[in-house]
């Protein structure tokens, strides 16, 4: 971070780029407090999931009475079922995309800056091409592990198939699909995490930009002191709330699609179409926002939660010059 009387602006005050972190600290330390991050919101991704591939009256569920019905039936342990192989498979993916998102957007920024656009512009896009980018580079294990966790959390629900554990469900879907099998959804996957990454990223870099232009703009960045630890976590947490909004409307959508298409059973494999038609017909248009809510609550807090960990795991891990 920069001294009191730092010439940089107030934002840029607050940001450690890729070349001032320790890495090995910085994928050490992080692992540990992402893995602490899933433990706590991975329940919401189970409602948001189960609400998604609802089928008939189980549809009408809501996501309380979801809750109720796990709980019920198999306990606490009911609201993690698939945690083990998303926790198995986050680490490396985690790596992937941190690593592209950071480099990526330090080269992103340096190609916007010659445009002269305003500071909130450069933000969007700079790091909307660094999320979209760091997605796309992560999907290759993230499809894998979600497709293998969707289905533990749907088995013996709505007419879905039961299995003994992750490795099982890995077994069957090669035994009878193959490796394409693992990677159902890919397309959509990355039309969905790619956009939604880069609708994140973008709206969280620029609504920084966008606050700190409102909360100092009385003559701080000429010279003035470094914003406090209290008012630099503020904005950051209203960045993640509200990138975490914004991507979670547009792409709603996609993602139920996409997890519809990942755990219906081989035998009764739809296309994209079907699962299209098969939503309007059973909810109309807002069958595409089934587990809206969910989403946008799992978005939100993973987000904001994410970002705010995120930034203090990369203040943690700066190398003091």
């Amino acid at each position: 971070m920069e001294v009191a009387g730092s010439t940089r602006k107030p934002f840029q005050q607050t940001e450690i780029n890729w070349d001032k972190l320790d890495k090995t600290r910085f994928y050490v330390v992080g692992a540990g407090i992402f893995t602490g991050l899933t433990v706590a919101l991975y329940p919401i991704s189970v409602i948001k999931t189960r609400m998604q591939v609802a089928t008939n009256n189980a549809a009408k569920e809501s996501a309380f009475s979801v809750v109720r019905g796990l709980v019920r039936n198999d306990g606490i342990p009911g609201l993690y079922r698939g945690f083990g192989t998303v926790i198995t498979g986050a680490v490396p993916a985690r790596i992937i995309f941190l690593t592209a998102l950071e480099t990526t957007k330090v080269t992103a920024f340096k190609m916007v800056e010659p445009f002269k656009l305003s500071e909130p512009v450069q933000a969007a896009i700079a790091n909307g091409v660094a999320g979209m980018l760091a997605s796309l580079c992560s999907q290759s294990v993230f499809v894998p592990i979600d497709i293998v966790s969707q289905r533990l959390m749907v088995q013996g629900y709505s007419g879905h198939a039961s299995y003994n554990g992750g490795l099982d469900v890995a077994r069957k879907v090669l035994k009878s699909e193959g490796i394409r099998g693992l990677y159902r959804g890919f397309s959509l996957s990355v039309l969905t995490y790619s956009p939604s990454s880069a609708v994140w990223w973008a709206s969280y870099g620029s609504s920084q930009r966008f606050i700190w232009s409102k909360l100092l703009d009385n003559g701080t960045e000429h010279g003035g002191p470094a914003p406090s630890q209290g008012k630099i976590v503020s904005v950051q947490a209203a960045g993640g709330i509200i990138a975490g909004a914004t991507a979670s409307c547009i792409t709603t959508p996609l993602d139920t699609i996409k997890t519809r298409l990942q755990v219906m059973g081989h035998d009764k494999r739809p296309t994209a179409r079907q699962v299209v038609k098969q939503l309007i017909a059973e909810d109309g248009w807002t069958g595409f926002y089934r587990g809206l809510g969910p989403r946008f609550v799992s978005m939100s807090a993973w987000g904001t939660s994410m970002i705010l960990a995120y930034e203090y795991l990369k203040r943690l891990c700066a190398v003091n010059e």
